[in-house]
Order: structure tokens, then sequence, then C-alpha cells
């Protein structure tokens, strides 16, 4: 089945969260775990190039640009409307169709928060919060909030022993 068969049936009806899992299986080419779960509609360009861990939840509207790959850590929270973009285009503007792909790898127990945006190349550490509405240019280190536009470091995460 295409991509596009698969998106088109996953967005269009309701599914049960067993379907969910089945369809986004058939999607990326390998199967995801039971803990796995989404809410559509989901929208991607390729999708054989995203990776997810075990409790990973993604919420509506997402869309994920994979060329460049991504990854999704185990526990790791995906708000909605989130766009992950693993593209860049060149900046000369003779050979702006050129296209730089690079990947995208979300850490453990992330939450990124609804309508935000990750850039290609970007890793985001285990334990961060990514604020509602950030635009995140570069790395994040773990346990950390970053928000804003360019999502920057705003506090550390005191994790409780």
């Amino acid at each position: 089945m295409t991509r596009e068969r698969i998106i088109f049936i996953s967005n269009g009806n309701y599914h049960t969260p067993e379907e969910i899992r089945e369809l986004f299986s058939m999607l990326i080419g390998k199967p995801v775990d039971e803990t796995f779960s989404m809410f559509p509609p989901f929208y991607t360009d390729c999708g054989k190039n995203i990776s997810v861990g075990k409790n990973v939840f993604i919420n509506s509207g997402c869309r994920f640009q994979d060329q460049g790959g991504i990854t999704i850590g185990d526990g790791a929270l995906i708000g909605h409307n989130v766009v992950l973009a693993t593209l860049n285009h060149d900046l000369d503007p003779s050979k702006r169709s050129n296209l730089h792909p690079a990947p995208i790898v979300i850490g453990k127990n992330v939450w990124i928060g609804s309508n935000s945006t990750i850039l290609p190349g970007v890793a985001i550490g285990d334990g961060v919060v990514i604020a509602a509405g950030a635009v995140v240019t570069k790395d994040v280190p773990p346990n950390v909030v970053a928000g804003g536009v360019p999502a920057r470091v705003i506090k550390k995460i005191e994790i409780q022993s």
C-alpha cells in the first residue's frame, strides 16, 4: 500500500488504537510497540525514515518531513500541530532547489509542546520540555525547558529523587 493511501485511510475515518498502530507500522515500514499511540490526522512525506520508541504519543495535526531521518525516543510526547522538518534548501539562489537533509533525534521522555517546529539536524536531549510554539534551530541539552523563536534554554529541570 502506498504512503498516500495509508495516510488517507488513517486520516479519513475512525480507527481503534490497534488499527492506528497497524497503519503507522505500515507507514514507517517497521512495527511499533503496543504502547505507541497517535491521534490523526498525521502527515509525512515519506514515512520510512521514522523510528519511534516505546510509550510514544503523537497528537493530532503533526507533520513530519522525514527524508533526513527522525528518531523519537521512549516516552516522548508530541503535541498538536508539531512540525519536524529534516530538509533545508541551499542559501545560494542559483542552488536554491538543492536539498540538504539532516536528521532530527528526540531523546527519551521529551515533551514537545503544541505548534512547535524542530528544524533539520537538531538533537533534543532526554527529559527536555519544548515550550508550545517554539522554533528549535539548535541542539537542546538534557533536562531543560526550551522555548521561544528561536528556542533557547529557559531553565533547568530539577529531577526529584
